[in-house]
């Protein structure tokens, strides 16, 4: 079974335009600068930028990876090797739950505990089942064979001539000590 074959586009959820409206709404109100702002973006700017950044969301998963993309001004791509995938948390708070979004929290290798995840994804629709082919696509990854990659004929002969010129230091040594012994 092929990673391929676990592993399908995620779809985003609609409703992930009324969550960021209102998200980014309500961080304006809580500043005394932020309010009148708040009021421009709820009556239309706010809808009208949430189109356009759902548009731009792509997630991708490749054969070895998943792909994440994002952003309208500030593009931003991610892409994280299955092998490294160390966890997949699965957010689910309550304003989440209430427009039936989750967030998924991909943590690699060498990820220390207080920082940022690698990757978020808001948004994917069944999420849990999107968690559940990620990983089966990490353990079908981990468990294929790998094989080891051949040496080419230039590092093969090389290592011959590396060989030979060791001989003939070793057989030059050999003579020296003989004449040495010789002299005493």
């Amino acid at each position: 079974m092929t990673t391929e074959a676990l592993v399908v586009q995620a779809k985003i959820n609609p409703l992930i335009r009324p969550f960021l409206v209102l998200k980014i709404g309500f961080v304006m109100m809580f500043t005394i600068i932020g309010i009148p702002f708040a009021l421009i973006w709820f009556l239309g700017d706010g809808r009208w930028w949430a189109q356009h950044y759902c548009d731009k969301i792509e997630c991708q998963p490749t054969e070895t990876s998943p792909r994440y993309r994002k952003g309208i001004l500030i593009q931003v791509e991610k892409t994280i090797p299955f092998e490294n995938i160390q966890d997949v948390a699965f957010v689910e708070g309550p304003i989440l739950r209430r427009f039936q979004l989750r967030t998924l929290k991909f943590e690699t290798a060498g990820h220390s505990t207080g920082q940022a995840s690698d990757m978020h994804l808001t948004g994917i629709m069944d999420a849990h089942e999107c968690r559940a082919r990620i990983f089966a696509a990490r353990t079908a990854l981990r468990s294929q064979p790998r094989a080891l990659p051949a040496a080419s004929a230039a590092q093969d002969s090389m290592a011959a001539a590396q060989l030979a010129a060791r001989q003939g230091i070793e057989k030059k040594l050999g003579d020296m000590i003989a004449v040495l012994k010789e002299k005493k």
